[in-house]
């Protein structure tokens, strides 16, 4: 799908979204990336999405916005940050989707009174972060990255074999092609972030809180769209969150993990159409 680019101050920050389509195409759906990301890397899924209108920001501090200097980059910041987003853009009661860190900003924002018709949640942080596997060593790396200097502190973030080895993990498929694919995207927009402070605070703002903290204050309608493998929400969290909402389900897609939007794109637009359709 064709993107047209537009920038809004918000917050102290140049915030830059893209939109597919106009509201004429179908249901207007905003939708949030998660940590170190930005749109591009939701855009798999958004192209499938061709009978909705997509509005798709980069986050304060990631890709192309610019950090925010009225708000910290923590769940609060970016929930106040996504409430100015949509009112801006006149936006109420419209459906929002997070991918990972961004299913915590979504449902902490509409736990707090954001409006939504429903919430799509891909790869949603549903236990402890802090529990995850390897999380040590990931706490030291942006640990030495806080004490460095600008410029040494981008270079660590950036680092080439740090950033291959995060996407070797993550990737479950064996399909090279979309093995090159996810590596190629990783590489051009995971080190595409707005200062050593702003990713340092979105660092603790992922371990801060968890999606199940808030979710049996959320009353729309709820999608959770899980995977299989999944090593950074696991499965056995995605069952429990599921029954911690008043009115939610969970797509399961097999073989995956924490990359939905990248490995299975079709499957994630595919549970997405569905369920606007039951709506």
């Amino acid at each position: 799908m064709n993107a047209v680019t537009h920038d809004l101050q918000l917050l102290g920050s140049r915030t830059r979204y893209w939109e597919y389509g106009t509201p004429a195409t179908g249901p207007t759906l905003v939708v949030v990336h998660g940590y170190r990301g930005d749109h591009h890397g939701l855009e798999p899924v958004v192209n499938l999405l061709d009978d909705f209108h997509v509005i798709s920001p980069d986050l304060p501090g990631f890709g192309e916005s610019t950090p925010m200097t009225e708000q910290p980059h923590s769940i609060e910041g970016y929930g106040l940050w996504l409430r100015a987003f949509l009112a801006e853009l006149g936006l109420t009661g419209d459906l929002l989707l997070g991918h990972s860190f961004g299913s915590i900003v979504v449902a902490h924002a509409v736990a707090g009174g954001l409006p939504a018709q429903a919430v799509i949640l891909i790869n949603p942080i549903a236990d402890d972060p802090s529990k995850v596997a390897g999380i040590g060593a990931t706490r030291f790396y942006y640990a030495v990255a806080r004490h460095l200097p600008e410029r040494a502190a981008r270079a660590w973030l950036s680092n080439w074999l740090v950033v291959r080895g995060m996407s070797a993990k993550l990737a479950k498929t064996r399909d090279r092609a979309t093995r090159r694919f996810i590596h190629g995207q990783h590489h051009a927009y995971f080190s595409a972030f707005g200062s050593r402070t702003s990713i340092v605070e979105g660092f603790d703002a992922s371990l801060s809180t968890t999606v199940a903290a808030v979710a049996d204050r959320i009353e729309q309608p709820v999608l959770l769209i899980a995977g299989e493998r999944d090593e950074v929400a696991p499965l056995a969290g995605q069952f429990a969150l599921l029954e911690t909402f008043p009115d939610a389900r969970l797509d399961v897609i097999p073989g995956v993990g924490h990359l939905v939007h990248y490995e299975t794109p079709e499957a994630a637009a595919h549970a997405v159409r569905a369920f606007v359709g039951d709506l």
